[in-house]
């Protein structure tokens, strides 16, 4: 058996939202009020692979901006689902100077 912590943030609020990996590789939000930034805090030391998982709801509702290190796949943040669930996946191999991201799923019901 293989499980990991889910840290449930709750409603983001607007302003920055840390998503600190240290409480959970599973972040659950909800994107609910103005421009949120997020941050990625505690990952893993270089030589480890350190990844989590953000499940994202009504990302697209408001502005979402992401930290400049996040490598988005085809070069450019995806589109989030403005009503409903995204799930985006982040992994980095040198303690967070490049975050490799993933739209792993839009639009989840």
């Amino acid at each position: 058996d293989y499980a990991e912590s889910v840290n449930p943030i709750g409603s983001t609020g607007g302003g920055t939202q840390a998503l600190d990996i240290a409480l959970g590789n599973v972040q659950t939000a909800t994107v609910d009020t103005s421009t949120n930034v997020f941050t990625f805090d505690n990952p893993s030391v270089t030589g480890k692979s350190c990844s989590f998982t953000l499940i994202l709801t009504n990302g697209g509702s408001q502005t979402v901006t992401w930290p400049g290190t996040v490598d988005w796949a085809g070069g450019t943040a995806p589109t989030l689902t403005t009503t409903g669930i995204d799930v985006l996946t982040f992994l980095t191999l040198d303690a967070g100077t490049i975050w490799y991201g993933f739209l792993a799923g839009a639009a989840m019901a």
